[in-house]
Formats: structure tokens, sequence, C-alpha cells
């Protein structure tokens, strides 16, 4: 993704200038900050400096670095490729108008997830206004190739559908868990939740799942959800 393509471009209903201009506020504090901080990749450091001192070069460097990592997250919100496209577009362009907010407290691509992650829970918002449901039908033939295995992509796509059924919070929630390996810390610093409402909602979104998957006569093929 060339970040030329992205950046200027017309993002919730407004043009969005990348002039130098816009980085000039606390620049130097930024600056100073970003040079101190110790969790950041020396080379993003550089990168995240050079594009708040006005070169929108450097930026392209961080999308080439992590557009691979931030496509398969975004992945998981929406199989539809140019869908999926766009939303990573999104999260490189929110990233870039707050990159002076950047503290460089934790590595930058625990950043772009954070972003990523509220990207695609806007996402899922406006999809449920026009939601329709996900069809299970395709996977009535699953078959186990022997007594307690299918095949994992197999397994993924199935629950990817299974998780579309949940109320948004809950699939992210369980999305973030499963798909991302993603602790309940994880997630409640990503979204802004405590850790008590993540574990609440992963709880109930088990139970929501599970219920889903033996309805759908799918719990058998499907033995570890838990």
């Amino acid at each position: 993704m060339a970040f030329a393509a992205v950046i200027p471009m017309r993002y919730n209903g407004r043009v969005m200038s990348t002039a130098r201009g816009g980085f000039a506020p606390r620049l130097a504090n930024d600056l100073t900050r970003l040079q101190e901080g110790g969790r950041v990749e020396s080379a993003d450091r550089k990168d995240i400096a050079a594009c708040l001192n006005g070169d929108k070069d450097s930026y392209e460097n961080l999308v080439r670095r992590y557009e691979k990592q931030i496509t398969k997250l975004m992945w998981r919100f929406s199989r539809d490729p140019g869908v999926c496209e766009e939303l990573v577009q999104q999260v490189f362009v929110e990233a870039y108008l707050s990159l002076k907010s950047f503290r460089g407290e934790a590595p930058f691509l625990h950043w772009l997830r954070r972003i990523g992650s509220r990207v695609g829970y806007r996402f899922w918002k406006e999809q449920a206004r026009t939601k329709s449901k996900v069809p299970l039908e395709d996977f009535d033939a699953v078959e186990m190739e022997d007594s307690d295995k299918i095949d994992p992509s197999v397994a993924a796509e199935v629950l990817h559908s299974l998780l579309a059924r949940l109320p948004r919070a809950e699939r992210l929630v369980l999305t973030l868990m499963y798909f991302e390996q993603c602790s309940t810390r994880d997630i409640a610093e990503q979204m802004g939740w405590t850790r008590a409402m993540v574990k609440m909602r992963a709880l109930r979104a088990r139970r929501k799942l599970k219920a889903i998957a033996e309805r759908e006569n799918l719990l058998e093929k499907l033995g570890w959800i838990q």
C-alpha cells in the first residue's frame, strides 16, 4: 500500500490535509518524548520523529513495515478483500492524523493494533444497521478427518461465522482472544474497558457462542468451544 494513495483522502466526509503545519503544536516535546522512549524500535522512532518533522515519506516506511500485520487484524473484521483493504487504509489514516499523540510507552505496532480494533469495532457498529444473518448452511457438511479434528482453516471460517451472530462488543472480545491471542489486559487497554468488563463479556460471549453452535448442530465438530 503506497501511503501517497492513502493521504490525502476524504475521511468521514472531510478532506484531511497532510500539511506540515498540522504537526506543529508541541513538536519539540513530541520529538523529545520519542527520543527517550525505550519501548519503541529505533527504526520506528526515527521514522515517527521524521514524520512529525514534516517528512511524510517516513510514514510510508511505517506503513510498509506494519501493513501485513494490520491487514491480518482487519481480516478478522471483514472477509471481503475490498472492505478489508479500506479498513486497513482507515487505520493508517487515523494513525497518521493522531501520530503526535503517540507517547512511545509501548511498541508502535501495539498502538496501531489499538487503533485497528477500534476501527473494526466501529465498522461492525455501522454494519449492524443493515445487519443480515450470516448463513451457516455450508458448514452442515463439515466432516472431521478423524474422531477429534477438523481442518483448521475450515474451523476458523466456522468460528468467524458463529462470532458474527454475537453482539459486537462480545464478538470483539472473542475475536481478539481466539484469533489474535490477546489477553483480557490487552483487550482492556486497546478498547479503554476495564478487565472486569472484558472478562464478563468473554464469559457471556462463550455461553452464547456455545448455544448458537448447539442450535446449528456444530458443537460436536467444534468441541473446543468452551
